[in-house]
């Protein structure tokens, strides 16, 4: 009798639709496969998009979003939750219902306010992402446009916080890490920053690339969700899970007359070069 395979680890993805194939659900599960893991998909939206833009999307419904995500959790056991868009604030209530309920899973939250329309962005969205979900997540992966929507108080409204005092307000919401990416600065290279309740973990800079990018965000955070899955810790997650997302832009393509899409499987084209990474 032949003896039963092993179990991949499972992750949960629950973002929304880019028919492009860019960001969103598609990117994690490509980069959750990459990974090694196999991906569970829950769709919180559908959205008309291409590789330039985003033309409009429909929400799920809360009580479909609900049922898709309960059915698979009584089906199959699930190592980690990656979410990504959530569409509506009905829809973060019924994933921090959800994953409260699956309290020793790990949550990997990537905000997705960057690249959206006002409309699935707005600042009731905003609050309850702050209010909700964020408490209930081990990590948040915002960019510092990100972070300083999430992080700014009533009283303050003038105020530009800088990283570190946006990643401190982040984790007194109750999540566990806050990885600030810099990305979206003008620097010569890429500095990515994890803090954790009591400061700075760890500083990790990467060569900045050529070009602009479509779905950066979902890879890393979809690689550092698969890293957690397959049994690694947090920090050493987010060093390879940087490491995978920056060979994945290194070999990206542009496959229509918008932005580059990473290469999640850049590993299987044979073209790789050893020894080449980002700096550090």
């Amino acid at each position: 009798m032949d003896t039963p395979r092993p179990i991949p680890p499972i992750v949960m993805t629950l973002s929304g639709s880019d028919p492009s194939g860019g960001a969103g659900i598609q990117a994690s599960m490509l980069t959750l496969a990459s990974l090694g893991c196999h991906p569970l998909s829950v769709i919180t939206a559908v959205t008309v998009r291409d590789s330039c833009s985003m033309e409009s999307a429909l929400i799920m419904e809360p009580e479909w979003l609900a049922d898709q995500a309960r059915m698979l959790l009584e089906d199959m056991p699930v190592a980690a939750f990656c979410v990504g868009m959530t569409g509506s604030v009905e829809n973060i209530a019924v994933i921090t219902e959800l994953v409260s309920d699956y309290p020793d899973i790990p949550l990997i939250l990537d905000p997705v306010l960057s690249g959206t329309t006002d409309e699935y962005a707005n600042q009731n969205l905003i609050d309850a992402l702050r209010e909700m979900l964020i408490p209930q997540a081990m990590l948040i992966t915002p960019n510092l446009h990100e972070a300083r929507r999430l992080a700014i108080n009533d009283t303050d409204d003038d105020e530009d916080p800088d990283a570190e005092e946006c990643a401190r307000r982040l984790a007194a919401l109750g999540c566990e890490y806050v990885l600030l990416s810099g990305t979206h600065d003008s620097t010569s290279d890429i500095c990515n920053v994890l803090y954790g309740q009591e400061g700075e973990i760890r500083r990790d800079r990467w060569q900045r690339l050529p070009g602009s990018y479509h779905g950066a965000g979902s890879t890393l955070a979809a690689a550092i969700t698969g890293m957690v899955a397959g049994g690694a810790k947090l920090p050493q997650a987010v060093r390879e899970a940087q490491e995978y997302t920056w060979q994945a832009l290194r070999y990206a393509f542009r496959p229509g007359m918008g932005l580059m899409i990473p290469d999640r499987l850049f590993w299987a084209s044979g073209e790789t070069e050893e020894g080449e990474t980002g700096e550090r």
